[in-house]
């Protein structure tokens, strides 16, 4: 039974992989980096991630086909919490959404799946004034926690592929490492980078049991640009951020998987506008400039996401003597 339900497994792998991409899922690498704004200060951000997946590639050639689709809709809830002026902790708890849609032959498939995605929590440690005045390093670890499923089932009563699944059923552990600094000609400018590695644990529990899954360890890299100008009296920050992204092969029964894992470049223009000192919105479009992936997959088309950030600092204890408490 176990040797049939791996062959099915495999069989259904081969049909639907080849025409999604890794690249789909919960964006959790792709939303981390909360700012650490001194002891005691909260931050709260809310985004919602739009990613489309219409594209065919082989390799790195694009191939004329757009008869399949993939689209994930991501609700995104970050906290973070200063202890100190260096260390501070982050939480991301997703909500998500995820449809394929294969037109052949006049006839169209659909699939959708919806529920809690999985979460991340970190801890960070912040160094200022590595790189001169007005800079910054910091680096953190911490896990991916499978909160969100991935044993659901079609109408059929057959278990969904792992790519469709809102969980990953596995820990994960991720390290992120951040530096950025104003430039000395023009102050309200920042150039930043950032890298993000996630390894990736076993889905033990993967079609019932009778397999295991194990998405391909991932890194992350973004270098950006940001500026700062007054329009209407509220602050606009434009920034333009290069990313690069790599992909390992999945595995299933500790056997590559086919049609998974690549890289991609990206070029990715973003927007916050600052209602407040403590509130802003932000909106980015990351367009694809390059991909190179594992057999036939569907790359990324497009994707959006926009929301809200809300800062609430800790007001300090001025004690009767004047000290702060």
């Amino acid at each position: 039974m176990r040797i049939f339900l791996v062959f099915l497994a495999l069989i259904s792998m081969q049909m639907t992989l080849s025409q999604t991409c890794c690249s789909g899922g919960v964006p959790l690498s792709n939303n981390l980096g909360l700012p650490n704004d001194g002891k005691g200060s909260v931050f709260l951000g809310l985004t919602y991630d739009y990613n489309n997946l219409n594209t065919l590639n082989a390799g790195k050639e694009e191939l004329d086909d757009d008869s399949r689709l993939r689209i994930t809709n991501a609700i995104l809830l970050s906290l973070g919490y200063a202890f100190t002026e260096r260390f501070s902790v982050e939480s991301l708890l997703t909500w998500v959404n995820q449809s394929r849609t294969i037109s052949q032959f006049e006839n169209e498939s659909f699939t959708e799946t919806s529920g809690i995605g999985d979460a991340l929590f970190l801890l960070k440690y912040a160094i200022p004034k590595v790189l001169g005045e007005d800079s910054s390093v910091s680096f953190g670890g911490g896990v991916k926690v499978p909160l969100g499923r991935s044993d659901l089932l079609t109408e059929q009563g057959i278990q969904l592929t792992a790519d469709l699944q809102p969980g990953s059923g596995a820990l994960d552990y991720i390290a992120l490492f951040s530096i950025s600094k104003n430039l000395p000609f023009r102050p309200s400018s920042v150039i930043s980078g950032s890298a993000t590695f996630r390894f990736t644990g076993v889905n033990n529990d993967y079609l019932n049991g009778s397999s295991t899954y194990e998405f391909g360890d991932e890194v992350q890299v973004n270098i950006g640009y940001t500026d700062q100008f007054l329009l209407f009296n509220t602050i606009f920050s434009p920034s333009l951020v290069i990313k690069y992204r790599n992909a390992q092969i999945d595995k299933i029964d500790d056997s590559n998987l086919p049609n998974t894992g690549g890289e991609w470049v990206f070029i990715r223009p973003e927007l916050t506008v600052n209602i407040t000192s403590d509130l802003s919105l932000f909106s980015r479009l990351e367009i694809p400039m390059y991909s190179y992936v594992d057999g036939t997959q569907l790359t990324p088309t497009l994707r959006f996401s926009g929301g809200i950030n809300f800062r609430l600092k800790k007001k300090n204890n001025i004690l009767s003597n004047g000290t702060i408490k």
